[in-house]
């Protein structure tokens, strides 16, 4: 698991590699990541937009960016989370994820919150000894 906490909002990913969705053979592997955003401060928040930059093991990048999570922008009150779950495909068997959502305070202004880098890891990547 990987946490990061930013202005008392913190975020924990776990990443899952789907075997089941995956076709190593044709260099298509699939993961899902679990997603717990928890607010620990004392404002209520809302999750408005997310930025996503995914890197495979050859260097290349992607970036993603929308609007909210999973079709939604929750709100999060002092003390409470919201979870979800979602996935991203790679043409490599391995990758690292790195992120960002933007939040909006009560009184209208919008700060980001960073989503901690994670390692897309499969069974399937050759193992190197440094």
């Amino acid at each position: 698991m990987y946490k990061q906490t930013t202005r008392s909002i913190s975020v924990t990913v776990r990443p899952i590699y789907l075997e089941d969705q995956s076709t190593p053979s044709d260099n298509h592997y699939v993961w899902a990541y679990q997603v717990k955003i928890e607010n620990e401060g004392s404002e209520t928040v809302q999750l408005r937009r997310r930025f996503w930059r995914i890197t495979d093991a050859l260097g290349r990048t992607q970036e993603v960016r929308g609007d909210g999570v999973v079709g939604e922008q929750p709100v999060l009150r002092p003390g409470e989370s919201f979870e979800y779950t979602s996935g991203t495909p790679l043409s490599t068997p391995s990758g690292i994820m790195v992120g960002a959502y933007t939040m909006e305070a009560g009184d209208g202004s919008h700060f980001d919150i960073d989503v901690p880098a994670f390692s897309l890891d499969s069974p399937h990547q050759p193992v190197r000894l440094n």
